[in-house]
């Protein structure tokens, strides 16, 4: 592997936020400064460098020892993010005033030149890593790191984000249990995860939901109802329905709030479908909860930040490795090395006879199949 001279690194965090963001910053950070090299970051993204102005601090801004200290526990990140800024599909104005989607990457690369920017440690999902992919194969060096709650990166255990995602998710859906059952009433949850049924599979299992409906398994009413009937029948006059906002019927489609240019389509109102139908079809009273955006925000767990600093310190380590178009990723005891087009080649979703929904099965939970 042939090691190229480093004097000056970037890390850019893209896509939506997570939990241990500011701990693989931190890690970064210092990793690199403790080998001498400067280390810079983006804002927002590619936006930092795209949109320079926009900045009056700047958009590409020193980041030394002093400036990560203390940042570990924080949720967020210190640099911003965005899933708009896409330099793949960076949305323009047309002459006719339409709006279209154009390719930036070469400015980019350019921005990055400029700067004197040796490397990049891109953080991101499956969209900022396939970024990330691209400005690989067209000459920068980058390493990237798996950053998602929705845990639908490919080639990797794990990624960071999503045991707190599960964790506060297990926490609110357990307190739901007590007020279903004291007004004898159906609670459905809605949990984010896009077309990945993970946080919804993990946190329903864990906090004993007694239906859980995620993309992978198309969902049919009536089953769910009977689920709901049959609990009734046993005296168990309450229900916990747990729904991944990409949850959908047989035959039917993802509930879709928006598309724009630009960026993927946003899923909502997957829980407000299904509390409406399981009323209709059972009569029963339904109340839909949706956490959203509580999933992303605040204080990442210890197996989080300690992913978080596990990454971002092998980040460097592949850097200096000489390294590139690569992704660090978890597999158990170690942090190992993937290519970038490996890990975003497709979404990690749910096996249908994996250990957790085989265990939920047995345990009696309906995946309204």
């Amino acid at each position: 592997m042939k090691r190229l001279t480093i004097k000056r690194i970037a890390i850019n965090t893209g896509g939506g936020d997570a939990p241990g963001l500011n701990a693989v910053i931190r890690a970064v950070v210092v990793s690199a400064v403790n080998r001498g090299w400067e280390c810079y970051g983006i804002r927002d993204g590619y936006n930092g460098l795209l949109e320079p102005k926009k900045y009056p601090e700047g958009g590409l801004i020193p980041l030394p020892k002093s400036k990560v200290r203390g940042i570990t526990h924080l949720g967020g990140t210190i640099l911003g993010t965005t899933n708009k800024g896409n330099p793949l599909q960076w949305p323009m104005k047309g002459k006719d005033g339409k709006p279209h989607e154009t390719d930036r990457t070469d400015e980019l690369l350019k921005a990055f030149k400029k700067n004197k920017i040796d490397a990049l440690v891109a953080v991101g999902g499956d969209g900022s890593l396939g970024i990330a992919n691209v400005l690989a194969q067209k000459g920068l060096r980058v390493v990237g790191v798996p950053k998602t709650i929705d845990n639908d990166l490919d080639k990797t255990v794990i990624t960071f984000g999503f045991d707190t995602a599960v964790s506060f998710a297990t926490t609110c859906i357990d307190r739901l249990h007590t007020t279903a059952e004291s007004h004898q009433r159906v609670m459905v949850v809605e949990v984010m995860g896009r077309y990945a049924g993970w946080i919804a599979l993990e946190s329903g299992v864990s906090s004993t939901a007694d239906v859980i409906l995620i993309p992978e398994i198309p969902y049919d009413i009536h089953k769910i109802a009977e689920k709901i009937e049959d609990r009734d029948k046993s005296g168990a006059k309450f229900s916990i329905v747990v729904v991944a906002e990409g949850a959908k019927p047989k035959g039917g489609s993802f509930s879709v709030v928006s598309k724009e240019i630009g960026r993927a389509e946003k899923l909502g109102g997957a829980g407000e479908r299904v509390a409406k139908e399981i009323h209709e079809v059972t009569g029963k009273e339904t109340r839909c909860v949706v956490l959203g955006h509580l999933l992303r925000g605040g204080t990442p767990t210890t197996f989080d930040r300690l992913i978080s600093l596990r990454f971002g310190a092998a980040a460097v380590r592949a850097l200096a490795e000489g390294q590139n178009g690569i992704m660090v990723a978890l597999d158990p005891p170690t942090v190992r090395y993937v290519p970038l087009a490996d890990a975003t080649h497709r979404m990690k979703t749910v096996p249908l006879d994996c250990d957790i929904i085989l265990t939920a099965r047995d345990l009696g939970v309906s995946f309204g199949d």
